[in-house]
């Protein structure tokens, strides 16, 4: 009895970790370090950046998109034409990159990561 008991540990924690970064909505999150990664192996990810223009043009991410939230709906199917385009989302704090990517899952994307905030991202930016 006791092996079935840790067995079930076992696979209750390995479920865990494994769903760890993914939300109840269905994107996931993503860490600074891993997204800079990923950017620097893969030219075709959006990195969409949905703070206002003043935000953008005050300071962003090296390649980002602009897309503020409050036009993304309308605008995304434009500039974003493939669902299925692995798209990391930030804004200022990660309230803002938490709402674009819901909006975006709605909208039938499905390759959607939310790295939180610039004032987060530990590496350079332009100005």
């Amino acid at each position: 009895m006791n092996r079935w008991v840790i067995i079930i540990i076992v696979l209750v924690l390995g479920f865990y970790l494994y769903n760890n970064n993914k939300t109840e909505s269905g994107y996931e999150r993503m860490s600074p370090e891993e997204a800079k990664n990923q950017l620097e192996q893969n030219k075709d990810i959006v990195l969409l950046d949905v703070r206002t223009v003043e935000e953008y043009n005050e300071k962003h991410i090296d390649g980002s998109t602009l897309i503020p939230l409050h036009v993304l709906e309308s605008e995304v199917g434009r500039k974003i034409p493939k669902k299925d385009q692995k798209i990391i989302i930030y804004c200022r704090s990660g309230n803002r990159s938490r709402t674009a990517a819901n909006m975006l899952l709605k909208k039938g994307y499905n390759n959607v990561y939310d790295l939180g905030g610039i004032n987060s991202w530990p590496y350079e930016v332009n100005h």
